[in-house]
């Protein structure tokens, strides 16, 4: 499963991206007013810097408005993946985009079917959020199974399953055991996913021990 980091903050894709376990980065119009400056700037320069597709979204609602912003997102960087939301006119503008040879996230996915008509409109990705579905007492990782299952039926589907709005680790494992292709994860979420209270207790009798020899390795 690829992580894409959900972040528009330069400074910690860098020290995340360091790690090589960064596959690509999405980003909202939250997180880039979080981020604050220009917002085609910002794109720019994580699209420096990350060689995978860096997801950002378009403000428009109709399918022309949709295109003109979407196009003009594209020209940024080759890595650029337009988000559209999955309204008719958002899959209208996807089917445009993607015929250009443009990467597209449609995003805000709530149903199966849905992801099955953004799957026929010829996404690159799907974005099924899941904590938001958790927040209104759903079960969002079934909502990923479901798509799982929908798009395994069919091969000529090639749309990859982009499990968002994972709130933790466990959301990550879930979604990895489910078989999503995808999970775009808040930094922290990413960080906390080496942690174990076993590892650090492990850790650290191991050095009390090694301390006991007196020896050293450098």
């Amino acid at each position: 499963m690829k992580f894409f980091v959900d972040t528009a903050d330069i400074a910690e894709i860098k020290d995340l991206i360091a790690t090589g376990l960064v596959d690509g980065i999405t980003t909202n119009p939250s997180l880039v007013a979080k981020a604050g400056g220009d917002f085609k700037e910002i794109i720019a320069g994580i699209c420096s810097i990350v060689p995978g597709p860096v997801s950002a979204e378009v403000a428009a609602t109709d399918a022309a408005g949709m295109v003109k912003e979407g196009r003009t997102l594209a020209r940024i960087a080759g890595n650029v993946a337009v988000k559209v939301p999955l309204t008719w006119d958002g899959l209208q503008a996807c089917r445009a985009l993607t015929g250009d040879g443009t990467m597209v996230n449609v995003t805000l996915c709530f149903s199966a079917t849905q992801a099955l008509l953004a799957a026929k409109a010829g996404a690159t990705f799907v974005s099924p959020f899941v904590g938001r579905l958790d927040d209104a007492g759903q079960d969002g990782m079934e909502l990923v199974r479901e798509i799982r299952t929908v798009y395994d039926n069919y091969a000529d589907l090639r749309t990859q399953i982009l499990a968002a709005s994972i709130r933790n680790v466990v959301h990550v494992k879930q979604a990895a055991m489910i078989g999503a292709d995808v999970a775009t994860i808040p930094p922290a979420v990413l960080r906390a996913l080496v942690r174990h209270p076993l590892t650090d207790k492990g850790l650290e009798q191991f050095l009390a021990d090694w301390r006991k020899t007196g020896q050293g390795i450098a």
